[in-house]
């Protein structure tokens, strides 16, 4: 059983932070990268952040420098430190596998919406 559980968003200044979080579980996440994703609307998702079970984390140039990625592999648990945010942050954003079928499950997602 795959459960997603995101939380942690909300309405924040331009320039400010949030952390998100997600809850997860399922054996498709078992020894597998995990990764931020998020989308705005009328645009596609896309990745921001990935976290391999070792450690090694990637950004896109967007969001580099900005956007922290951690994990407690063991808690099943994936968080999402952003910082300087700014309005095109604004999204729904969701946790998931770094890769992802179409056939496999999102989560709710959280809203981040960042005001000017």
């Amino acid at each position: 059983q795959v459960q997603l559980v995101e939380s942690g968003g909300g309405l924040v200044q331009a320039g400010g932070s949030l952390t998100l979080s997600c809850v997860y579980s399922g054996m498709r996440f078992s020894g597998k990268a995990m990764a931020w994703y998020r989308q705005a609307p009328g645009k596609q998702r896309e990745r921001v952040a990935f976290i391999t079970v070792s450690g090694i984390t990637g950004y896109p140039d967007s969001v580099k420098g900005r956007f922290n990625i951690s994990r407690d592999t063991a808690e099943g648990t994936l968080t999402l430190q952003m910082n300087s945010l700014k309005p095109e942050d604004t999204a729904v954003y969701y946790c998931n596998g770094f890769t992802v079928e179409a056939y496999e499950s999102w989560g709710q997602g959280t809203q981040v919406t960042v005001s000017t």
